[in-house]
């Protein structure tokens, strides 16, 4: 009777339409749904505390009941739309057996991938290495209220690539641009790989209990347009095709920020149903250009969120005014910084929920 009981209520929640999920099947809605990236973090004073109880981003990552708790905070604050899994794109080349550490000064710390370390790289940790992430899913869908959205992600293999190779956060990208550069049969194999671990990683995270996935190439201004078709585009469309045929039902939306004209490109070849954009898209442009063939979803830059008052209240106002009368989700045009404080983001919520189309 338990187990019918929780099945019940499962599929109560399940049933309902959610906004996030409206608007990306294009439908014609009042108000745009409303998340943010990075919602989850060292701006709240919550998420604060957690991470001191986690020990460290890592454990943080990899403790289901903590990383379901970080998933949730945002949400129960500020009642967003939708909730993100509290993870990291750098999940995966640790599912892969790549080293890693996360400083709290540097960012992340991956260890050297030369020839050899890369010969080492496999999918056959992947599920073992990444189930509690996969129970977090578990444990945030059974705590969501019935309107609110679950969404997974990945990196896109070129900033995974990024990382991968260069070590740590990079300015120039050189490592690996010249490992594509000069050995490009090698650098194809390793994207090869991360086309594979991540669509895995997407369908699993499906399995478990998101609604919605986005995939994050956050590095892809660093390419020019040959390097962008072939590093950033073409891998996208390959783990788009390999979880559309896995689940079709479930939206995907793409984020290759900087990207610029190529935004454009990247909606035409990849298949995404949503396009991330970031603050220096201009909104006319992509309300013509990209608004007919995918829904749209940014673009206010997130230091306008740190200074609030007028100057954020305008420019939301004109997003929801550019973009609200089609296919649009409201969000930053990358992620929330850690000086942001809380009541900003209340106050935008409220701006772009007080908005009507």
């Amino acid at each position: 009777m338990a187990q019918d009981s929780m099945s019940q209520k499962r599929s109560s929640k399940e049933a309902r339409p959610k906004r996030l999920l409206r608007a990306l099947a294009r439908e014609g809605l009042e108000r745009p749904p409303l998340w943010l990236m990075r919602q989850a973090g060292r701006y709240l004073p919550e998420y604060r505390a957690l991470r001191v109880r986690a020990g460290g981003f890592l454990e943080l990552c990899l403790t289901p009941e903590l990383a379901a708790e970080a998933t949730l905070q945002p949400v129960r604050r500020f009642g967003l739309d939708a909730a993100i899994l509290f993870s990291d794109i750098l999940m995966v080349p640790f599912a892969l057996g790549q080293g890693m550490r996360f400083s709290e000064n540097e960012g992340p710390i991956l260890e050297p991938l030369d020839g050899k370390a890369r010969a080492k790289l496999g999918l056959e940790r992947l599920a073992q290495r990444l189930a509690p992430v996969y129970e977090a899913i578990e444990r945030v869908r059974l705590s969501l209220a019935p309107e609110t959205a679950l969404i997974g992600f990945v990196g896109g293999p070129w900033t995974v690539a990024s990382y991968m190779v260069e070590g740590h956060t990079s300015r120039d990208f050189a490592a690996v641009k010249l490992l594509g550069f000069n050995e490009p049969a090698e650098f194809a194999g390793l994207l090869d790989l991360l086309v594979e671990a991540s669509a895995t990683h997407l369908i699993r995270q499906v399995a478990a209990g998101v609604e919605v996935l986005q995939i994050f190439d956050s590095w892809a201004a660093a390419l020019a347009e040959s390097e962008f078709d072939a590093w950033c585009i073409e891998p996208i469309r390959r783990i788009v095709v390999k979880v559309k045929a896995a689940h079709p039902q479930v939206p995907i939306i793409g984020f290759p920020r900087g990207a610029g004209l190529g935004y454009k490109r990247f909606v035409e070849r990849t298949g995404v149903d949503a396009i991330g954009l970031d603050p220096a898209v201009p909104l006319d442009w992509a309300a013509r250009e990209l608004q007919p063939y995918a829904a749209l979803q940014g673009n206010l830059d997130p230091l306008l969120l740190v200074a609030g008052g007028e100057a954020m209240q305008q420019a939301a106002e004109r997003i929801l005014q550019s973009w609200g009368g089609g296919p649009f989700i409201f969000n930053l045009g990358h992620g929330v910084v850690q000086t942001t404080p809380p009541e900003h983001v209340a106050t935008l919520v409220e701006i772009v929920r007080g908005w009507r189309a």
